[in-house]
């Protein structure tokens, strides 16, 4: 949280505000060293404008539909796809 001395606040009200819109962080105002006011966004502004977490923001909006881990080509096909593209790869450097 920001500490400013009331003077300072009066003169920078506008700037101060606008920051703590942006930031969404209260700005605790001091008069004399002590705690005075402190100005804040209104709860459900703060609440509706604070950034999700990233990790888990998608969490429910999809279903595993098959197994996940293994592969869906035995391990024949792979090599086989390996190396046909390797043999076309060989013939085009060879041209």
């Amino acid at each position: 949280m920001k500490t400013m001395p009331i003077g300072e606040f009066k003169a920078k009200c506008l700037g101060v505000m606008a920051e703590m819109n942006a930031t969404g962080k209260p700005v605790l105002i001091t008069k004399r060293g002590k705690p005075f006011a402190r100005v804040s966004l209104p709860e459900e502004q703060a609440r509706a404008e604070k950034p999700e977490d990233i990790f888990g923001f998608m969490r429910g909006m999809g279903t595993i539909t098959g197994d996940i881990v293994s592969s869906e080509y035995t391990d024949e096909e792979w090599d086989r796809m390996f190396n046909e593209k390797w043999d076309r790869f060989e013939q085009e450097a060879a041209e």
